[in-house]
């Protein structure tokens, strides 16, 4: 793409950002007045710097920043493709349409086959299911990792059963080993929503390497952040293809936007019923969607990324922080679990009442909000609960018994790398200082 602005003035406007930026004084910790989030943003002026050079190339859907992002990431994670789109919800709909693309024949899903998930989670990992025509069937989840519980999961299959779609609840890996026989066992296709797992490990691998797609998102609670975004990623060129189709407008072309004949037949096939030699760029293989980014935004991805490393290392330097300071109150809260060969990144810190505790979640969660300490459910508790899942088509795979024990004692505060060691020690004093009431 051409620039049309003078390199010298260029520099001047992003130093000229960088001295304003300098001048902005960051706000100081003030226990009990300031809030400790449970996630939020954390930039400094390279995203900044990076933006106003979006900017100032003065093209604004997806360019050179979105590409450079999408190599990046699937250079990060170690897969074929990544793609970006413009939220981790958009992400998981593009997954899961891919996977009725009729480009793959009688492999493809079909409207009335089922797709196991759980209801212990975010919506827009069912939604999708629901959006296609498809029928979710609900299994429950383990206590303490909060992920589906993969011994339920065989007795669930059925003869329409042909995907599972599950996510790393809160960062923590799922059960890959033991799903991943399953899917192999059965012929199923596996999703991973990754979306609150980017830098997770399970062995030697990243989660999100294993499913035939995985997920992610970028907005502002997640790992890294470009305000809105989301990526779509496989290992397996022809569902490349197929992802990029769903993602834009559903055309069959796979050019980048600006360019006009990658393939050299632009002007010389036959599609469906259209003309001999009809425009390429406007053929549509799909019943597809745009949900594509902007250069502004990948722009600031690209900074994001480059300090992934240090991300997923600060989350997991806060997350032992906290487990160490409240292992003391494991008599009141079960304590989050990891499987032994993952390595999580983890998006928060859960917690779950036990059933004999001498107080409800409401008392404690009020509590550590008066004390500008933010908590939050484990998401939608039981989804099939919500007045949106009410009327749903759905099959109930299992009983449901510990996804209702989160809808009713689980919560979760954060460890995401904008909270440092003082405001640990502080949520430590409060849950303390909470539960002297109670010994």
């Amino acid at each position: 793409m051409e620039q049309k602005d003078d390199k010298g003035a260029r520099n001047n406007v992003l130093r000229s950002l960088v001295q304003y930026l300098s001048a902005i004084n960051e706000e100081k910790f003030v226990p009990g007045k300031t809030w400790i989030k449970y996630a939020g943003r954390v930039f400094d002026n390279e995203e900044y710097t990076s933006l106003m050079d979006a900017v100032l190339d003065g093209w604004i859907t997806a360019g050179r920043f979105a590409e450079e992002f999408e190599f990046q990431l699937s250079r990060y994670l170690g897969l074929y493709s990544s793609s970006l789109v413009n939220s981790g919800s958009s992400a998981n709909l593009i997954a899961l349409s891919s996977l009725t693309s009729p480009a793959l024949g009688e492999n493809r899903l079909k409207k009335g086959e089922e797709v196991i998930t759980v209801a212990a989670g975010f919506p827009t990992t069912v939604n999708p299911i629901i959006q296609n025509g498809l029928i979710p069937v609900f299994l429950d989840v383990q206590e303490g990792t909060y992920n589906i519980n993969p011994e339920l999961i065989e007795d669930a299959i059925s003869d329409k059963t042909r995907a599972i779609m599950v996510a790393h609840t809160l960062g923590n890996p799922f059960d890959l080993d033991s799903i991943m026989k399953i899917a192999r066992d059965h012929n199923l296709y596996l999703i991973e929503d990754n979306c609150d797992a980017l830098g997770s490990e399970y062995g030697e691998k990243k989660t999100g390497t294993f499913g035939h797609i995985s997920t992610l998102s970028f907005y502002p609670a997640h790992h890294i952040t470009m305000g809105e975004g989301g990526a779509v990623n496989t290992n397996d060129p022809v569902l490349e293809r197929i992802i990029r189709s769903f993602r834009d407008w559903g055309r069959d072309c796979y050019c980048e936007p600006g360019a006009s004949n990658t393939c050299g037949m632009r002007f010389t096939q036959k599609f469906g019923d259209l003309p001999l030699g009809y425009d390429h760029k406007f053929v549509y293989s799909h019943i597809g969607y745009n949900l594509k980014i902007t250069d502004l935004q990948a722009a600031i991805g690209v900074a994001q990324l480059k300090k992934i490393g240090q991300f997923v290392e600060k989350r997991r330097h806060n997350f032992a922080y906290l487990y160490k300071r409240l292992k003391e109150f494991d008599y009141v809260f079960g304590l989050p679990v990891a499987l032994k060969k993952s390595n999580p990144s983890w998006f928060s810190f859960p917690l779950t009442l036990r059933e004999d505790a001498p107080f409800g979640r409401n008392a404690i969660v009020s509590f550590l909000e008066e004390k500008k300490i933010m908590t939050r459910p484990i998401f939608a508790g039981n989804l099939i609960r919500h007045p949106a899942y009410l009327g749903i088509e759905k099959r109930i795979g299992s009983e449901l018994s510990v996804t209702d024990k989160i809808m009713n004692n689980s919560f979760f505060i954060g460890v995401y790398p904008g909270i440092s060691d003082q405001m640990l020690d502080y949520v430590g004093d409060k849950f303390e200082e909470f539960l002297r009431g109670y010994k």
